[in-house]
């Protein structure tokens, strides 16, 4: 952590603690909500969405429009530090998110000022602080015990739930914990049902008083000649004066399937996805809703904060900006996606975007719009001439 060591002589303002409580969940919560199966199944397509965005930096001004006009900011876009690519990057950023409600990226830059290499910063509390002229620091305290210090300038910085913290997302904790705890109880006495299914089922009642190892020689004698899949009796047992064998139902506790899936519909609706979404067998509308709802603002999000911190004021007001395009018409049905060359057709599409689109390559001249000739401008249309 030697690239945060210059940063000294900062007031603390603000802490947000990550989610590290306790919690009493059989499957071990422990906090980290990335150990529950539903969670993780609830911010999976959430992730993965995320990490299929492709990042372009562009430059829109007075002197024309390029798609990544500048080969370092390209570089780094698709490959942000020598551990991950860019698709990584954009994944574990996403799980942070999802997690915690803040997800934070350090900007590493050269002697010049300019944005090199890109890193997530995995911290399990966070701290805002000023230094003596006003500036903004968060200090990270990581899961091994150290800690770092770097300008808010030089954080990209996610946020969710943007609501009671001026600089941090709310954290979850305190909503998650109670539904978290049901369903680790729910588990927990799934668990313990199918142990009791193994408790004593027979009872021999005898009539005289027995030595003990008398006792366990009779009840092995009974086991290995009536319960034994071993015996040679063929479904027959013969029976004496001497004991009463008396079955047992053991009445074994089985969670409410009714309650399971109430609470898992609560922790559904709480990271915004349903079963459907969870279980990939939505239709395309639904991924459409969803799509919109959830996927588009964290694309939006991540856009603005990369263009505000990877450019300065001057080189935005040239037209620069980095965003994050989707290419969400890949889950359309195949019907859809045919409809869609009549947009090549117009010029409202290039044949390589409909490519993409069917998961094809890309063509010669294919980044190009065409129109057909019944679909371009007339020349002098709609004028009367003179005879």
């Amino acid at each position: 952590m030697g690239i945060f060591s210059k940063f000294k002589n900062v007031k603390v303002i603000e802490r947000y603690k990550m989610i590290t409580e306790t919690g009493n969940g059989l499957y071990t919560w422990n906090g980290k909500l990335y150990e529950s199966d539903i969670v993780r199944a609830c911010i999976r397509p959430r992730v993965k969405a995320m990490g299929k965005l492709v990042a372009k930096h562009i430059r829109d001004s007075t002197t024309g429009f390029a798609v990544n006009p500048t080969p370092y900011i390209r570089f780094l876009l698709e490959e942000p530090n020598p551990y991950m690519t860019g698709q990584m990057l954009q994944e574990k950023v996403t799980a942070q998110l999802a997690l915690n409600n803040n997800a934070f990226i350090l900007i590493v830059r050269d002697n010049m000022g300019l944005p090199c290499e890109l890193y997530p910063i995995p911290a399990s509390s966070v701290e805002a602080m000023y230094d003596k002229n006003y500036n903004l620091f968060l200090k990270f305290y990581f899961y091994n015990g150290k800690r770092c210090t770097a300008p808010y300038e030089d954080i990209i910085h996610l946020r969710d739930d943007y609501n009671e913290n001026d600089i941090f997302g709310s954290s979850p904790a305190n909503a998650l914990t109670e539904m978290m705890n049901v369903l680790g109880n729910i588990d927990r006495g799934t668990i313990n049902a199918i142990k009791n299914s193994g408790v004593v089922r027979w009872l021999l009642k005898y009539h005289t008083p027995q030595r003990p190892e008398d006792l366990k020689a009779n009840v092995k004698e009974f086991v290995d000649n009536y319960l034994s899949t071993q015996n040679e009796t063929l479904g027959v047992a013969g029976t004496d004066a001497k004991a009463d064998a008396i079955r047992i139902e053991p009445k074994d506790f089985v969670p409410n399937a009714a309650q399971t899936d109430r609470v898992t519909e609560r922790i559904y609706a709480f990271f915004n996805t349903n079963s459907k979404i969870v279980q990939s067998n939505y239709t395309e509308d639904e991924w459409n809703s969803y799509f919109e709802a959830r996927i588009e603002p964290d694309a939006r999000q991540l856009s603005e904060e990369y263009t505000r911190k990877l450019f300065s004021r001057r080189e935005r007001g040239s037209g620069n900006k980095i965003i994050f395009e989707a290419v969400s018409l890949q889950y359309a049905s195949m019907s859809t996606k045919m409809n869609l060359l009549q947009m090549v057709d117009r010029g409202a599409m290039t044949p390589n975007e409909w490519r993409a689109v069917m998961n094809l390559g890309p063509i010669e001249n294919g980044d190009k719009a065409i129109r057909r000739l019944d679909t371009a401008v007339v020349e002098g249309g709609g004028k009367d001439e003179d005879n």
